[in-house]
């Protein structure tokens, strides 16, 4: 792992802990504070974020770990989870008309850019590195 995968894992594993951690404060009313839409029930939205933090944990296992017997969410797991988390974010953005504030669709539509950024900076290093390597 090059050191620029290396800083994008933990980039990304602190990004996906800050959203899941935004969504396990669902139930004390985070949503209406964010103007972000909200859920008849918390379940569904606590649960994602018990994933994503969880995807943000293993993030940061990989990109500190020294054994390799421990493995945690490499780059092409996190560039596949990037590409769909902000994508289905996106259409929703896109395709619906959610009754949310302003501040909220600024909130989400930037979440959604700064994820695919991301997602595309992560492919952008991995082909840049096996660039690297095909020419040794």
């Amino acid at each position: 792992m090059t050191t620029m995968q290396k800083r994008l894992l933990i980039i990304d594993g602190g990004v996906n802990l800050l959203l899941g951690a935004l969504l396990l404060s669902f139930p004390l009313g985070t949503a209406a504070w964010l103007g972000v839409p909200r859920a008849d029930s918390a379940f569904y939205p606590t649960i994602l974020g018990g994933v994503l933090f969880g995807i943000g944990l293993a993030l940061l296992i990989e990109a500190y770990t020294r054994d390799r017997e421990i493995r945690g969410l490499g780059i092409a797991g996190a560039i596949a989870v990037n590409f769909c988390g902000a994508g289905v974010l996106a259409v929703w953005l896109a395709a619906a008309s959610l009754p949310i504030p302003l501040r909220g669709q600024m909130l989400l539509g930037s979440i959604a850019i700064v994820v695919l950024a991301l997602g595309v900076v992560e492919l952008v290093a991995i082909a840049r590195h096996r660039g690297q390597s095909a020419a040794r």
